[in-house]
């Protein structure tokens, strides 16, 4: 799955930390979802693209094969 979480966070400038916060999660969690070895839960994604103030599809896109 691709996001644009990195470039949403520049946009609002958001550190990962900060996101971590909001969403509570760590700011580990959120450097994964970043590099894509981690697939946020429905929640999760909903969630951030709340505090982005963006649909989930704006932040988070299917590749061929997810």
């Amino acid at each position: 799955m691709k996001n644009s979480i990195r470039v949403q966070r520049a946009i609002k400038n958001i550190t990962q930390a900060e996101l971590a916060e909001l969403v509570n999660v760590s700011r580990q969690t959120i450097n994964t979802m970043e590099s894509g070895k981690y697939i946020p839960s429905t929640v999760l994604a909903l969630k951030i693209a709340a505090i982005f103030g963006v649909s989930v599809e704006a932040v988070f896109e299917l590749e061929e094969g997810d």
